[in-house]
This record gives structure tokens, sequence and C-alpha cells, in this order.
């Protein structure tokens, strides 16, 4: 079955709306496992907006599932994933300022950049995730730069889901077969939500893991974050 790993930025969002540390990304860690979560992420940024460097340090010790970090690889950043003993990092070509992230790396016009940065990270023990769009010839560049898995970047299945499904999904679909076909695992993740997970793992039964943030902690506020997992997690079995 598809793992859930809960990105708990938006908890780290509303705490600096105020300062101190309520709520705390800590607690929200524990519980998002403790209600069935199978996998927690953070994506760190320099300006610390949300996910501060010290969370990173806090939350580790409270992992028993898998604790995924995704971000820029900058210098920083690789220490911090290797500092901590990540369990998978998740590489994303965001710039500094960025609001979100928006498109997946060009794994061959900046093979020359990642290949040397995924090498440090395998040696560490750390898996290693691209953010790719879903184009096969991105699938297998980031195959030959060495990484374990790609991160589909799903954002434009959103868009087009509620429009025609069957077309949002087709490019993913065919991704995805790539890179089962060359031994790739298979990440997805952004705008998912409970109106378009299940089709997507429907799909794509192949997916070995969804990151979900900004749509589970909004459904949290309505429903309760044991509910909202609950409900994440029935869209993610067969």
């Amino acid at each position: 079955m598809t793992r859930l790993s809960v990105n708990i930025n938006k908890i780290a969002t509303l705490r600096n709306s105020r300062g101190g540390s309520m709520p705390s990304v800590v607690d929200a860690a524990i519980n998002c496992q403790k209600f069935g979560a199978e996998g927690i992420t953070i994506h760190p940024r320099p300006d610390e907006r949300h996910i501060r460097r010290q969370d990173v340090y806090d939350i580790k010790p409270h992992i028993y599932t898998e604790l995924n970090i995704e971000g820029y690889p900058s210098e920083d950043f690789i220490k911090l994933v290797i500092d901590v003993k990540a369990d998978q990092a998740t590489l994303v070509p965001d710039k500094p300022g960025q609001l979100t992230s928006d498109h997946g790396w060009n794994t061959i016009q900046e093979a020359d950049f990642l290949r040397p940065i995924i090498k440090t990270l395998k040696e560490a023990g750390i898996r290693t995730s691209v953010f790719v769009d879903p184009d096969p010839l991105m699938v297998e560049g980031a195959y030959r730069l060495g990484a374990d898995r790609v991160e589909l970047y799903t954002e434009p299945y959103a868009s087009q889901y509620m429009e025609d499904a069957e077309k949002a999904v087709a490019p993913f679909v065919e991704a995805a077969k790539v890179a089962k076909s060359l031994g790739l695992g298979i990440n997805a993740g952004h705008d998912l939500n409970l109106k378009n997970l299940k089709y997507l793992v429907d799909m794509i039964p192949d997916i070995d893991e969804v990151s979900i943030g900004h749509a589970l902690v909004a459904d949290a506020l309505y429903l309760g974050l044991h509910q909202t997992i609950k409900e994440y997690m029935d869209c993610l079995r067969p």
C-alpha cells in the first residue's frame, strides 16, 4: 500500500505567525504518527518562514516511522540532512524565496550539479528522491544520476483532475511506468487532497509514498487531525 507522509510545514507556519511554540511541531509529528501516518515530511527553507533549523533537530528523536526532509540542496541543507540522519532527502529546485514548489528538476541540464550531491547523500545512507515533472526523459535522467526514487510533481494533475481525470493522470501513469522499468521508487506530491488522491493511487498502484501537507492540515481544521489522517489513509487502501 502507498505510504502517507504528512508534511507539517503548515503547522510551523501557524506557530510562526504568533511567535512562541504553539502549536508544537514536535507534538504534530508525534500525533500524526500516532494517528496512522507512516512518515513525516518537513521542508526547511533558508528564511525559516515555517520549519526552522532547530525544529529539524527537535523533531528527529520522535520519528519512529520515516523522516523525509525536502529542499533545495545547498551546502547547509545537505549538512543538515546528513547531521540528523534523515531517512530520505527529497531534492527540489526551489529558489530561496519561492512560495512553494512549482516545477521539477531538469535532470539532464542539471546533471553535473545533482550527481555529486546524490552520491554524497547515498554514501551517508540516506535514500534520495529527485522532484521531477511527469516526463519520461526527466525520470530517466534521475535514474542516470543514481537517485533511489523520483517524486512526481502532481500539481498539474490536481489542477486538471475535476475537468478530465483520465487526461490529467495520463502523463503520470507513463512516467511511473518508466520509473518502475528502471527500478526507481515512485513518490508523489503537491496539491493532493481527499478528492483527487484515491484516483491517482488507483491508476498508479506502484506509488511508494505520497507527501501531503497543505490540504491535509486544512482538512484537519474541520475534521480533526485523527479523523483527517484516517480519511487520507482510506484513500490509499486498495
